[in-house]
């Protein structure tokens, strides 16, 4: 072990799907995805403190919503597995700073268990390899392995398989955030209805090769005209008002719009920093919304900003 620090706060972004496609249900009840993911640039802000028991405090907003208990909150269980494999107590005071939506589609509690894994790996000096971090990240979530990765990366399997994708330049997003949230389960339940009632059998998911091509060249055009995601029928179904969002961000002047993950909150892709602030702005007045931000993507992963004795 290293040199153990007395305060560590880690930086972890929010993430956007800019495909996700998803197959028939696996035995385990999980379905294989080909997910291609793009960090962004809103962030929590994950901070670990020596304590003499693990504890959770929150804030920001939605933070009413984040469960404290350490048996649910999902960063406090990624201290208590750090722990373990190191044979360790996870004596910890954990504190979130959120600004991602909670249960908003943009991976907020799969960032803060990312950002939990560095920081108290850093606060104790238990110096893990990359490789045990990203298998503890892969047991705590499908998308916990990206939110420690970031950038931009494709996930198989059920999304915790990555391999890094090139990206050009920047592309500007707008995000429309919703009242509330979605329960993931509860939306890929709906998805696997739906398909079910209608006869649909979807093929293995494989990633659309123009989008990765536009990605590459950094083309916000060819981007949006690849954006899918094949979750976005079930959040509809259950949050019917988001397609009145979706309407209005295509009215106010972006380049495509589509529901995060599984949702509610809705991404949409501007062709350029002003062209994202006129959407934001139209947006928030619009009413189809409780707020919107405009951001842009790649972000990089978990990051350590602050880390001192």
């Amino acid at each position: 072990m290293g040199s153990p620090a007395q305060v560590v706060t880690v930086r972890v972004p929010a993430k956007v799907n800019v495909q996700l496609a998803v197959g028939p249900p696996r035995a385990d009840g999980f379905h294989d995805l080909a997910n291609v993911f793009l960090a962004v640039g809103i962030h929590d802000h994950v901070t670990a403190a020596p304590a003499d028991a693990l504890a959770v405090t929150c804030a920001g907003p939605g933070s009413d919503d984040v469960p404290l208990d350490p048996e649910a909150n999902l960063a406090a269980r990624a201290a208590t597995l750090l722990a373990a494999l190191h044979g360790i107590e996870p004596a910890v005071r954990l504190h979130i700073d959120k600004d991602i939506p909670v249960a908003g589609g943009m991976a907020g509690g799969s960032a803060d268990a990312a950002g939990a894994l560095l920081a108290c790996d850093t606060l104790w000096g238990t110096a893990t390899p990359r490789p045990e971090l990203l298998k503890l990240c892969a047991e705590l979530g499908s998308d916990v392995p990206f939110s420690l990765v970031g950038g931009a990366a494709l996930g198989r399997g059920r999304g915790e398989l990555l391999t890094g994708l090139p990206v050009s330049g920047a592309f500007h997003w707008v995000f429309a955030l919703a009242e509330g949230g979605l329960s993931t389960p509860a939306v890929y339940r709906e998805c696997d209805r739906l398909r079910d009632a209608e006869g649909v059998h979807p093929p293995r998911p494989e990633p659309t090769p123009a989008l990765l091509d536009a990605l590459r060249d950094g083309d916000a055009h060819a981007l949006a005209a690849t954006l899918a995601n094949d979750l976005e029928t079930a959040a509809l179904s259950l949050r019917p008002s988001l397609a009145a969002t979706l309407a209005a961000g295509a009215e106010a002047g972006a380049l495509a719009g589509l529901v995060s993950g599984s949702g509610p909150t809705c991404a949409f892709l501007a062709e350029d920093a002003d062209a994202a602030a006129r959407v934001a702005a139209a947006l928030r007045a619009g009413g189809t919304c409780r707020d919107a931000r405009a951001t842009t993507g790649p972000a990089a992963g978990a990051t350590t900003i602050e880390s001192h004795a």
